[in-house]
């Protein structure tokens, strides 16, 4: 059985940015920073069209999952949930949401071909697990008790 994770200490910057409005603003910072080095692969371009695809049916799935079960779909408020959505992607992975984004944000970094950009997306990555997975971790613990432990067991953070 995993070892549980202990319960987030709640920090100013916890649950306070909605993971899009992060990614976007990650996408902007990725767009301005310097080259650094350049990602040079053959045919970059395809492999971000295929990575922002599978993003974008990711966030769509979670989205949808959400819908389906009738209820909120605000990150800033985990608390205000009203089911455990386990059903669809959510199979697979209990944040396809914010996977989708990581690969949406993959993939422009190699449209963008900088290994600056590239170097920001564990980095987003980072930030969301600290400051909004483990608080939304936390707030449904204390919502749904035994059934998402359970679940948790079952399914991986983020693959």
């Amino acid at each position: 059985m995993p070892a549980q994770s202990p319960p987030t200490k709640n920090s100013w910057l916890s649950l306070r940015i909605p993971p899009v409005a992060l990614c976007a603003l990650c996408a902007i910072a990725m767009w301005l920073l310097p080259s650094v080095l350049a990602i040079a692969i053959p045919e970059a371009w395809i492999i971000a069209l295929v990575l922002a695809a599978i993003g974008g049916m990711l966030c769509i799935a979670g989205l949808l999952a959400f819908r389906s079960a009738k209820t909120t779909v605000n990150p800033i408020h985990p608390a205000a949930s009203t089911a455990l959505v386990v059903r669809g992607v959510y199979r697979w992975t209990r944040n396809p949401m914010y996977l989708g984004f990581a690969l949406l944000l993959l993939a422009f970094a190699l449209w963008l071909g900088k290994l600056s950009a590239l170097l920001a997306v564990p980095l987003f990555m980072a930030y969301l697990q600290h400051f909004q997975i483990r608080p939304e971790e936390d707030a449904l613990r204390q919502r749904f008790g035994a059934s998402f432990d359970t679940y948790r067991q079952q399914v991986r953070r983020w693959l």
